[in-house]
């Protein structure tokens, strides 16, 4: 396929670095530091063996503690770059840039991030691209949008069809006023979409994303969908679940013709120290350069996972990493990141 003039790329392209948030004493992190920090560097040994890394750290005892950390696990620093950035949290997926392209001009993008609709505090999270800015990170200044809009909110081809759920970009604590009309425009103003999927149904216990596509349903290449799918009727998840799959079989891409759909496994139902349903799914991964990282759960249904991943992305090595400290708090792997496409760093 012909790559467009203007386009959000997809995942899949080729990547300058990836984006982590560090978790630190004054997020909802604090009393679980010592379970999630070791998910963190297995995320930074796995992605600097291919590409560079970015860290965002509250301050620089923050900074220092992180660069221990890494160097006592063999991470080359080399490819590291640890940043200051005031944060409320580590979800980095939803605060991060979203790079676009026009031609060979780049440009970071900083959405409105306003707590998943209010409710989790934002307003230091929603400054962070502002200040990376401020430390001469992007090759462009970046452009500050008044759009409530979150990275695990939106699925893209990377040539504008975009996949979107109607219970998180609808939602009227997003962007009270506009209506789907509306907000297609601005999508397509901003992110040069102009195919538009909407997913009805599909929703996960625990998540309080309303329904975030990064937890349901991924793009991969040669027209393909990768989802969650869930086959207990058992399971309260079954209705939601079975009927996104309906309408992901009713699909069509820009041309009318039908996507090829690899369903993932469905792991054993997770739960917190509270009897709380855990966000466990396998469809929150990253791709990276030359390869995927998916969240695990010393599950059944692990080697599955991978196996139906690395279907939907040959040439990549595919790597998993141990998410159950991470679901703890109600996400995943690919929220905790955001890829910075090639060309968009100083």
């Amino acid at each position: 396929m012909i790559q467009r003039a203007a386009y959000l790329p997809a995942e899949w392209a080729p990547q300058d670095a990836v984006l982590l948030t560090w978790p630190h004493d004054q997020t909802d992190w604090a009393t679980q530091l010592e379970h999630i920090e070791p998910v963190y560097i297995d995320m930074a040994k796995a992605i600097t063996r291919f590409e560079r890394l970015i860290i965002v750290a509250r301050d620089l005892p923050l900074r220092a503690h992180i660069a221990k950390l890494l160097s006592h696990a063999g991470v080359v620093m080399s490819r590291v770059r640890i940043l200051i950035a005031t944060s409320n949290d580590s979800w980095a997926r939803d605060h991060g840039p979203i790079t676009v392209f026009d031609g060979h001009q780049m440009q970071p993008l900083s959405f409105t991030f306003n707590g998943w609709g209010g409710k989790y505090p934002s307003e230091l999270d929603n400054q962070i691209n502002q200040q990376l800015a401020d430390q001469a990170l992007f090759k462009a200044a970046i452009v500050n949008i008044d759009l409530v809009l979150e990275g695990g909110g939106i699925e893209t081809d990377g040539h504008g069809t975009l996949l979107l759920t109607k219970q998180c970009l609808l939602n009227p604590n997003r962007n009270p006023g506009l209506d789907q009309t509306a907000i297609e425009q601005r999508l397509n103003e901003l992110l040069y979409a102009d195919h538009f999927l909407w997913l009805s149904h599909g929703a996960l216990e625990g998540d309080d994303t309303d329904s975030h596509i990064d937890t349901l349903v991924r793009f991969a290449p040669n027209d393909t969908l990768v989802y969650v799918a869930c086959d207990k009727v058992d399971d309260e998840h079954y209705p939601e679940l079975h009927a996104m799959e309906l309408e992901l079989n009713a699909l069509r891409n820009r041309h009318g013709a039908n996507y090829r759909l690899l369903p993932l496994p469905w792991p054993q139902a997770k739960y917190s120290s509270e009897g709380e349903r855990l966000p466990a799914t396998y469809a929150n991964y990253l791709i990276i350069d030359g390869a995927v990282l998916v969240p695990i759960y010393d599950d059944p249904a692990d080697e599955q996972a991978l196996a139906v991943i690395a279907q939907a992305y040959p040439g990549r090595e595919i790597i998993g990493i141990d998410c159950q400290a991470v679901i703890a708090q109600f996400g995943s792997l690919h929220c905790l990141t955001m890829q910075i496409p090639k060309g968009t760093l100083a």
